[in-house]
């Protein structure tokens, strides 16, 4: 058998020394491969690879993502018609809810605030509403959805969370589909997104969105964080909108270009925190281990877990 690692803007070296380690009798290649080396790949690891790449590949068994996303692979009109499979690591989805917590804290405890007021020399302090008062909402209930809302939950915050379809997440108010998403929206404070970047969810969140959060809620204002996808945002709306007092404040891991310009208007906004997309980093090693287990059970004639929905993007 025989493993392709396709990614873009990482070097592929670690991780077929990784697969080759796990996988023994496995032969395990990387870009660039003649079409005589490709026809014989049976899996792919992918991480935005080129479109078209893995249609090259006429033999592929099943396609993994090297991520929690798949949007980076759907978005290829020649994708081969295989079993998608996306990483689901305990690493990951502890070190989303871990980054998730800690900007929903920043921004309920004004630590902003506190951290300019220190640059500035100034002993000032600021009533801060009980957790139990502040209410946040997840966008996407998917594995990272509902973790982060049960953390969340464990803290007191009163905590809802929004999906297409019903889901339930234990002290949370769960609300579903189109219909239901005003109320949502109209009964948060503190936004986050962690929804898959689909047809439907593509620029989503633009100003009258974000208009439609609560505005009588026990923090300063409306607050948007993004670990999900950066083509969720409109960002032009989104820098309007942390302007004109639309949202009081946001914290952003994921842009509509990545890496974000030097040019954005977003690096000089001080209600704004901004991460290079490392929510949810997790470690090579835990990812590894998975796709060879994976691989192995697959070769063994066990189902696949962690299917993609093709027309869900999830």
């Amino acid at each position: 058998m025989s493993l392709f690692i396709a990614v873009s803007g990482w070097n592929p070296q670690p991780w077929v020394k990784r697969l080759s380690t796990r996988l023994p009798g496995h032969r395990v290649a990387s870009a660039p491969a003649s079409d005589s080396e490709l026809s014989k790949m049976r899996y792919a690891l992918a991480w935005k690879p080129e479109p078209g790449l893995l249609a090259r590949c006429p033999n592929l068994e099943v396609i993994f993502s090297l991520g929690a996303g798949v949007d980076h692979l759907l978005s290829d009109p020649h994708l081969p018609d295989v079993p998608l499979v996306r990483v689901v690591d305990p690493d990951l989805t502890a070190r989303m809810s871990e980054w998730v917590t800690l900007q929903v804290l920043l921004h309920h405890r004004r630590q902003l605030t506190y951290l300019a007021q220190q640059r500035a020399r100034v002993w000032k302090d600021y009533e801060q509403a009980a957790a139990h008062r502040v209410r946040v909402g997840i966008l996407g209930l998917g594995v990272l959805g509902k973790e982060a809302a049960s953390v969340l939950v464990r803290l007191g915050y009163d905590v809802a969370g929004w999906a297409r379809s019903r889901k339930q997440v234990d002290g949370a108010t769960c609300f579903a589909g189109a219909s239901e998403l005003d109320d949502f929206l109209a009964r948060t404070d503190i936004l986050v997104n962690l929804l898959p970047l689909t047809d439907e969810t593509r620029h989503l969140v633009d100003h009258g969105f974000l208009s439609r959060l609560a505005r009588d809620g026990a923090i300063d204002g409306p607050v948007f964080i993004n670990a999900g996808r950066g083509g969720s945002q409109v960002e032009t709306d989104l820098i309007r909108a942390l302007t004109d007092g639309t949202l009081a404040g946001a914290s952003l891991d994921v842009f509509e270009t990545e890496p974000l310009a030097a040019t954005s208007p977003l690096w000089d906004l001080e209600n704004v925190v901004i991460t290079p997309h490392i929510a949810a980093d997790s470690d090579p090693e835990a990812i590894s281990d998975y796709i060879a287990e994976q691989i192995l059970a697959h070769e063994a004639g066990k189902p696949l877990t962690n299917l993609v929905d093709r027309n869900a993007g999830y």
